[in-house]
């Protein structure tokens, strides 16, 4: 259930697009055409669905305080967590590197298409976002940071996807002079986005009402302690007014 939900919060509610507006060079400039939009989003996927995983393996057992501890006891206090950025980069760049042959040798059409957007992918902010956003949120195991490196990237992809799609259906459409070209294309992202919104009690929902139903009993014990700190003290009272009474018959 972890990992279902996970999944679903980092495509829909946590979208790297339409959420955080991380990879949005990329975004807009390879949306114009369906296909070259499709391999840039299987690209980001596999790149995020690779380097997440590696770079949370890398901050439990090389660059978090104390990390180091399997090592020995000598090392337990090694603290390495300001290498993160440059480790998590280089992760990235050789895995972008390897897409990038990948793709030449398999897909040369396409390879041609994204241009300089392919190696791009090393620097997209996105992908270092994954990877930031995994670290800071403390995601405990190796398994959900791999569904939140697939589920990011699956949410990048729909989202690059969804606007090279509406931009190739607006060529045909009579948009005012002053927004062709990318005014539209940001006016649309941000409906986008406030669509994406309407995903944030998906998950919620449940949490909230557990939260209340603990509220609701905490609240029901307090008082109950309270009624019974007043029988007690009533009680006292009683029993000293009587002993009052019985000292001076």
């Amino acid at each position: 259930m972890e990992h279902i939900e996970l999944f679903f919060k980092s495509i829909f509610i946590d979208n790297m697009v339409f959420a955080t507006f991380l990879g949005m060079c990329s975004y807009l400039a390879v949306s114009k055409k369906v296909s070259t939009a499709v391999g840039l989003g299987a690209a980001v996927i596999f790149v995020l669905a690779v380097t997440v995983p590696v770079n949370w393996l890398l901050d439990q057992y090389l660059l978090q305080p104390g990390a180091l501890k399997w090592l020995g006891a000598e090392y337990a206090d090694y603290d390495l967590s300001f290498l993160s950025f440059i480790m998590f980069i280089a992760t990235i760049a050789t895995m972008v590197q390897l897409v990038e042959i990948i793709v030449e040798k398999f897909a040369p059409a396409l390879y041609n298409s994204l241009g300089i957007f392919l190696p791009l992918i090393a620097v997209n902010c996105a992908i270092l976002g994954g990877s930031l956003f995994m670290q800071s949120r403390e995601i405990p195991t190796l398994g959900l940071s791999l569904t939140y490196g697939v589920g990011s990237g699956i949410g990048w992809f729909l989202a690059i996807l969804a606007i090279a799609a509406i931009r190739e259906k607006i060529r045909y459409s009579s948009v005012p002079p002053a927004l062709r070209g990318l005014g539209i294309t940001f006016i649309i992202t941000g409906l986008m986005a406030i669509g994406f919104m309407s995903f944030g009690g998906m998950l919620t929902g449940g949490d909230d009402e557990g939260k209340k139903e603990e509220t609701t009993a905490v609240q029901v014990e307090k008082k109950e302690v309270e009624e019974k700190k007043v029988e007690t003290t009533e009680e006292k009272a009683e029993e000293l007014a009587n002993n009052t009474k019985e000292i001076t018959e």
